[in-house]
């Protein structure tokens, strides 16, 4: 073996294995927007890397096909292990990596090809011969420098317009998600059949036919990414038309209030209508030195009053009605409720925009604190300079899971669910009085704050 065959060979082993790092380093750019921490992201990128240079030490010989799929399946398993939910979502992120490799690969190997048929017809070459293991050295790292550039730059595409990192994906929406880039991949394996069988036929390639399969792997990607665009459009009306029920929901709560406002009013007008007819049959029995009747009917009355106004005195008659409503409710369920709630009077703030933190808020505390040991719920409210804070603490056992790009913790109601949306809609509420919420769990205790600015 000559001098020239040893650098060769070692150059062949330099640049397949850089391939196999950079490829690690594409699959972490992949995985890093969709994982919670670039740790674990990192973790598979060196998983893929190391699986592939594992599989090329092996003796067994595996065709081009299988180590590739052999590599990212074992990245997949790591992915799982290091993330143990959203399943589908790393069955979609394997499969696009696998589908870009393929047409990473055929971009460059085509440019590489058109480079060095622009090196041969340089006199250059012909004349230093001792030259050619530069020229290859060249060639090597264009094929490497094209193969991670239209990765990296198809990964940033995909990343920016695919916002799934904590939604659990369907079957239907993991086929509809993944059809592209199966679909790419075989069209791939035919265009590569047929180009490798011109080859051998002719001994020479196709401008034409090379020109058409570097078109084909850009046109996969960018199916790839309008598929990607085109959910993602279809999610976003989906969740608005969600949003837009559950706002109509709310606004029928209001005016279900209103209404048993209403009812409160006309029941405490009734009685002041009759309390002069009252009195006087006070007064009789009084007269009458009828005592113990009189004490009975006046403990009929004050029971009267009582069932017709409510014991709940927060200073606005519709959060009367929604506190005791929400504290019957509890009741129900043998929740224990504590309130020492005060609504801000004269300070601006809409009545419906309270509304809605206290039915949203109320409505999530006493869906999740039957999950307690002894479920409670309190709510108090305070003031401080210009800063109205309500606090609903309520039990709550388990772990909560994050949406980071929102802030929020993820429902577990059920996807499509309309009760996922309340705390996005309270934060609207308070984003509206310049303010915002904050979320704490201590000890089975869940605790929302919200923070109202007022005038």
């Amino acid at each position: 073996m000559t001098d020239y065959d040893i650098y060769m060979t070692y150059l062949s082993w330099a640049i397949f294995i850089a391939e196999i790092l950079t490829g690690g380093c594409c699959f972490f750019l992949l995985a890093k927007s969709f994982m919670d921490s670039r740790m674990k992201a990192a973790c598979v990128g060196a998983a893929y890397s190391f699986a592939m240079l594992t599989i090329y030490m092996v003796p067994w010989r595996f065709t081009n096909f299988a180590a590739y799929g052999l590599g990212v399946f074992f990245a997949f398993l790591v992915m799982c292990l290091a993330e143990r939910k959203n399943y589908r979502l790393k069955v979609f992120l394997a499969v696009v990596f696998f589908s870009l490799h393929w047409f990473a690969f055929a971009m460059a190997d085509i440019l590489q090809d058109e480079l060095n048929d622009v090196a041969l017809m340089k006199d250059y070459l012909a004349a230093h011969p001792d030259h050619w293991f530069a020229k290859h050295v060249v060639l090597y790292v264009f094929w490497l420098a094209v193969n991670f550039a239209f990765m990296a730059v198809s990964i940033r595409f995909i990343s920016k317009n695919c916002d799934y990192k904590d939604t659990e994906l369907s079957l239907r929406e993991l086929f509809v998600l993944t059809i592209p880039s199966v679909m790419g991949v075989l069209g791939f394996e035919s265009m590569w059949y047929y180009r490798t069988s011109y080859l051998a036929e002719n001994g020479r390639r196709s401008d034409i036919y090379d020109m058409l399969a570097v078109l084909y792997c850009v046109a996969a990607v960018i199916a790839i990414v309008v598929v990607i665009v085109s959910y993602r459009g279809i999610r976003a009306q989906q969740e608005e038309k969600i949003q837009n029920g559950l706002l109509a929901a709310q606004v029928d709560s209001i005016r279900r209030h209103i209404g048993q406002v209403e009812s409160l009013y006309q029941s405490i007008r009734s009685i002041r209508h009759d309390m002069a007819n009252h009195i006087i049959t006070l007064e009789r029995l009084y007269a009458g030195n009828k005592a113990e009747e009189a004490k009975a009917y006046t403990l009929e009355l004050k029971a009267a009053l009582a069932e017709a106004a409510g014991d709940i005195n927060s200073g606005n008659p519709v959060t009367d009605v929604i506190l005791q409503e929400m504290r019957v409710e509890a009741e129900k369920r043998k929740i224990r409720f504590d309130m020492d709630f005060h609504y801000p009077t004269g300070a601006g703030v809409n009545a419906f925009d309270i509304s809605v933190i206290l039915n949203n808020a109320l409505q999530n505390a006493l869906d999740n604190a039957e999950k307690g040991g002894e479920p409670y719920i309190s709510i108090l409210s305070y003031r401080r300079n210009n800063a109205y804070m309500i606090e609903i603490h309520n039990s709550f056992t388990g772990n909560l899971q994050w949406d980071e790009g929102k802030g929020l913790p993820v429902t577990s109601k059920g996807k499509g669910d309309i009760h996922g949306y309340g705390l996005a809609n309270i934060r609207k509420v308070a984003g509206k009085y310049f303010g915002d919420i904050d979320i704490t769990l201590r000890n089975g205790d869940f605790c929302l704050s919200i923070m109202l600015m007022l005038e």
